[in-house]
């Protein structure tokens, strides 16, 4: 008697297929299990077996062979156990053959049968949908997350009981019995950028520092990293937490990818299903090199990659080891980080816009003598915590200045809305301007094609010559200084970058010249 099952596996960010085959013969009673299997899918057996007695259905004395196919192929993760129960069942002719046919079946069992939620049913399910799987049996909680994969029927069981008794009903009567749950995502989409607009704080509740806002601005225009230094009370955190709210919404796309590496971590919240607004991540400083790349013996996303298609903000700067931060140098030029472990490589996304905040000394105030007493070796092993490479790789630097509480106008600033608007204007010209192309934004430029997007007349060629040499430019800064001037064209609606664009680019490049 043999009965093979459709389940799924998630290694790294890539999901597959997997075929559960159970086999019953005669011989020495035993549940043996073999695939490559983790330790808890190894485990997996005795929750089978134990649950089906307590729902009342008692193992024959029989060898049960369970195979999860493809054998080569690790499988870890608790999702296994409900397919494996079915395929069970169905070897004993306790469900009838072919009720599962074309079905995908995720889920962990409980010891008194009833099916708990589960991690990663959201990349299984877009991935069973390109196969021509259209209608999938998962966790109750896992249900609506199932749903959002387009042309798939999520129908959500709490029960081993439940599910046998679902299986064993006609199609039409199976409808009538659990109706597969529906997501209008776009819909989803829209609530999910009005309740953010909501709740969000705005720019226009920041007063003076015109100067940072106007390098947020073109931060967010460009989807350029940003570096603000100065002292406590300056105004660094408070214009970080603000970002998300110029940021153009995610698209359907970004949201579906953001949730399915929400969805393998284990990060979508009870009862969320998309992830709808962009992320924003600030870990602490003494986070581990391992929490902020990502690591597990089949290695998870981390912080790094969490924050992909958003903002990834990392306050206080120095205090985080120089170990941690190095971890960036490969994410922020790839888009993305690779993780080997002895079971293999993983790699995940990691477009991320990074926003670094620090003081210029450990005490914050310097160079205001009467206040700082740092030495020039603090100064020096404080800033030395962020290496040159990273520094190189950041498109914008711009100091923080202590506001005048005097000669501020209250209710003068610019609001998010009104940014966002501009924002949006830059993004649209980038769009057109990089149609047919993988570039998505003025950061995305690789250098051979910067002649092509970034082309400069004779007098400005001579500007960039004269910067490059005067501030001792690396190339890989005279690249960002480009970008970031044709991300100041945009936002000025020039079509070419004009000398005024590179030398307020060539402003923000003050992160060069920090003591090291």
């Amino acid at each position: 008697m043999f009965s093979s099952i459709i389940t799924g596996a998630v290694y790294g960010m890539e999901s597959h297929l997997v075929r559960a085959e159970v086999d019953l013969s005669s011989g020495l009673p035993c549940f043996i299990m073999v695939g490559s299997l983790g330790r808890e899918v190894k485990e997996s057996g005795e929750r089978v077996r134990i649950a089906l007695k307590n729902t009342g259905i008692s193992l024959p004395p029989m060898h049960i062979s369970v195979n999860l196919s493809p054998a080569d192929l690790k499988k870890v993760g608790t999702g296994y156990d409900l397919p494996i129960a079915v395929g069970v069942l169905t070897a004993m002719e306790k469900l009838p053959r072919g009720c599962t046919e074309g079905m995908l079946i995720l889920g962990e069992l409980g010891l008194n049968g009833e099916i708990k939620g589960i991690k990663g049913v959201l990349p299984v399910a877009l991935n069973a949908v390109r196969a021509g799987i259209t209608r999938c049996l998962v966790p109750e909680e896992n249900a609506r997350e199932a749903a959002v994969a387009e042309g798939m029927e999520a129908v959500g069981v709490s029960s081993l009981s439940q599910v046998i008794d679902y299986l064993r009903l006609s199609r039409k009567e199976q409808n009538r019995y659990l109706p597969p749950g529906k997501v209008d995502v776009d819909a989803l989409l829209r609530e999910g950028r009005e309740k953010e607009g909501e709740r969000r704080p705005d720019f226009g509740e920041i007063t003076g520092q015109e100067s940072l806002k106007r390098a947020a601005l073109i931060a967010a225009a460009g989807f350029h990293h940003l570096l603000i230094m100065g002292p406590p009370g300056s105004g660094k955190t408070m214009l970080a937490k603000r970002l998300p709210t110029i940021l153009p919404a995610l698209t359907k796309e970004e949201s579906l990818e953001v949730s399915a590496l929400y969805s393998i971590a284990g990060r979508l919240g009870a009862g969320e299903c998309l992830v709808t607004s962009r992320p924003f991540l600030s870990p602490h400083h003494t986070v581990s090199p391992q929490a902020f790349s990502g690591g597990g013996q089949i290695p998870r996303p981390g912080i790094v990659s969490l924050a992909h298609r958003g903002i990834l903000f990392l306050d206080e700067m120095p205090e985080f080891k120089r170990q941690t931060l190095d971890l960036l140098r490969q994410p922020l030029e790839s888009k993305e980080i690779q993780i080997a472990r002895s079971n293999g490589c993983v790699t995940y996304p990691a477009d991320v816009m990074l926003v670094g905040a620090l003081n210029p000394c450990p005490c914050g105030y310097y160079p205001d003598r009467n206040r700082c007493r740092c030495t020039p070796f603090e100064r020096h092993n404080y800033l030395s915590h962020i290496s040159g490479p990273i520094l190189d790789r950041m498109d914008l630097c711009i100091e923080a200045q202590r506001p005048d509480l005097f000669r501020v106008e209250r209710g003068q600033g610019e609001t998010s809305a009104k940014m966002r608007r501009k924002v949006e204007q830059a993004r649209r010209k980038q769009e057109e301007r990089y149609r047919g192309t993988k570039i998505r934004f003025n950061s995305d430029l690789e250098s051979g094609e910067l002649d092509e997007y970034c082309a400069l007349g004779e007098k400005e060629r001579e500007i960039l010559e004269k910067l490059f040499q005067k501030m001792d430019l690396s190339m890989r800064a005279c690249h960002r200084l480009l970008k970031v001037a044709r991300t100041i064209a945009d936002l000025e609606g020039s079509e070419r970058i004009l000398s005024g664009h590179l030398a307020e680019a060539a402003v923000y490049r003050m992160g060069d010249k920090l003591e090291q």
